[in-house]
């Protein structure tokens, strides 16, 4: 297993700062798990730990794909496209389940109005891959 996880370290001054946890499976690196210290504050680092490092490893490694997770608008600038995910969870707790049940129509309701937008805009101008 150990051969299909990928750590993205940044360090500083000799110190680890920051770091993205990746998965391998198939074809595609999914970027999963991104954390930095506290107090630590460098420019667009989360977008090179977690987007660029993980394009450049998926094109070292010969694979089609880099899946960076669901949520955030701004990824489309640094050259993903949206795709709907999925996900179950289960909650132990009624008053959670509620809580988490009201906000997930809302943002369904969202993710809906953000890719029927998505379906008309022509991505070629927004991204850097090739289509086809």
């Amino acid at each position: 297993m150990g051969d299909k996880v990928m750590l993205i370290v940044a360090e500083h001054d000799d110190k680890l700062v920051a770091g993205a946890l990746n998965l391998i499976g198939g074809d595609t690196l999914y970027g999963r798990l991104w954390g930095c210290l506290p107090d630590v504050h460098f420019p667009n680092l989360h977008f090179e730990a977690c987007y660029y490092q993980a394009i450049e490893a998926a094109i070292e490694l010969n694979l089609s794909k880099v899946e960076a997770g669901a949520q955030g608008e701004h990824k489309i600038q640094r050259g993903y496209l949206p795709v709907t995910t999925y996900s179950c969870h289960y909650f132990l707790e009624p008053g959670f389940a509620t809580a988490i049940g009201n906000f997930l129509v809302h943002e369904t309701a969202q993710v809906f109005h953000m890719n029927i937008q998505s379906i008309s805009r022509d991505y070629s101008k927004v991204h850097s891959f090739k289509c086809g």
